[in-house]
């Protein structure tokens, strides 16, 4: 077995054990995710109480393995882009939104695209100034990946938000954030991603924090006084 293992390009058995890991986290699906719990289907508190443990672990996960070097160079990129593109899609869409507006606040000339018709058009004029933001889990969306490789080949900067190593966004980005979404329910733990995307705006916000502060102060005018929020 272990010849046959290096034969296919692993050095030893633990490197192709955790390759067969990886594959399995890729094409994870909701009901797999369902039929591994071991807790009675009737046991909501349990259900909670496991999904919040894994909450934890996907953070803790997180948090031992981002590369803070990594992510100043991400946002001096950011701030010295031509413009920033968020590439998403599906449920993945909800962060690009959360990224896209903070970014907006800060002035950075920022674009997402969540649907294919998007994606087509915004990375048809990608150059190499620009820096491009894909983000997808497990086996990755079409759109999200095509759009992505099209940038690159456009010359533009690319970064991928993904769970596995083998993911198409890992293997096609220049560099990749690494960021569990495993769960024990139906749907994936966006813990691990939000945390990564809120340490990315703090970074933003305090690469150029004079010019953060002098926008936070004329926010604040009309978070105090605006007609957006409700008062008696």
């Amino acid at each position: 077995m272990l010849r046959a293992i290096r034969g296919m390009g692993f050095p030893g058995y633990p490197d192709f054990r955790r390759y067969l890991h990886e594959l399995t986290i890729a094409h994870a699906t909701s009901l797999d995710s369902m039929l591994t719990s071991t807790t009675t289907a009737s046991d909501i508190p349990s259900h909670v109480r496991d999904s919040l443990d894994q909450d934890q672990k996907n953070f803790a996960s997180f948090r031992n393995t981002l590369n803070t070097k990594q992510l100043a160079g991400l946002v001096q990129r950011m701030w010295s882009a031509r413009r920033v593109i968020l590439l998403g899609g599906d449920l993945a869409s909800a962060l690009v939104f959360y990224l896209e507006h903070h970014l907006v606040i800060l002035g950075l000339p920022v674009f997402s695209a969540t649907s294919p018709g998007r994606v087509v058009h915004l990375v048809r004029t990608t150059a190499k100034r620009d820096l491009v933001l894909a983000i997808s889990f497990h086996r990755a969306l079409r759109q999200t990946v095509e759009g992505m490789r099209q940038a690159k080949a456009k010359g533009a900067f690319c970064i991928g938000i993904t769970d596995t190593f083998v993911s198409p966004i890992a293997r096609f980005a220049h560099e990749c954030f690494i960021v569990s979404v495993e769960t024990c329910h139906f749907g994936d733990s966006y813990v691990g991603p939000m945390a990564l995307l809120d340490v990315i705006l703090v970074a933003c916000a305090n690469y150029r924090r004079r010019h953060t502060l002098a926008l936070a102060r004329e926010a604040a005018q009309e978070q105090q006084r605006g007609f957006r929020w409700y008062q008696d």
